[in-house]
């Protein structure tokens, strides 16, 4: 009996730890995820093309758009473009800081929690066909921020239970 216990705990042992290990990995990934995808479009905004292209979405926005009052198309991008960085930044600081990247965790989710308010400020974004809501061009492009508003959620925790 007492060897079929011990078994029974090694396994239960070696379960817990690969669960643990599982999740260190899809932390790291998730954050240093986040740090890329942030780095690249924060600096692809420095582009004529990217800010081309998000004007319609911060446009349209009641909550971003009085930027065009102060800024140039291309000064408002580049203004999104350097938060985003500072945003990156921060995130990575992780082995270093839990702190700064639990700020850059929050930073990451305003930057989502904004990115996804675009579906329902953006004309065509969210469509009705055959009488059911659908993606239009610019909901495809946007719906991926779901996902990494839960993803900088999830950094957000982690790096707060460090701090």
């Amino acid at each position: 009996m007492g060897s079929n216990m011990n078994q029974v705990i090694a396994v239960s042992y070696r379960s817990a730890r690969v669960q643990l290990q599982l999740e260190k990995l899809g932390v790291s990934i998730t954050r240093y995820g986040l740090v890329v995808v942030l780095l690249l479009i924060g600096f692809l905004k420095f582009t004529e093309a990217e800010a081309a292209g998000i004007q319609p979405l911060v446009a349209h926005s009641p909550l971003l758009s009085w930027l065009y009052a102060i800024l140039s198309v291309q000064g408002v991008s580049n203004l999104i473009g350097m938060i985003e960085i500072v945003i990156a930044v921060l995130l990575a600081l992780r082995p270093v800081s839990a702190k700064a990247s639990f700020a850059g965790s929050l930073g990451s989710i305003v930057t989502f929690l904004l990115t996804t308010s675009f579906l329902f400020s953006t004309p065509g974004a969210v469509q009705l066909s055959h009488g059911w809501p659908a993606l239009g061009d610019a909901g495809q492009f946007l719906i991926k921020d779901v996902v990494l508003l839960g993803a900088s959620f999830w950094t957000a925790a982690e790096a707060f239970a460090g701090t």
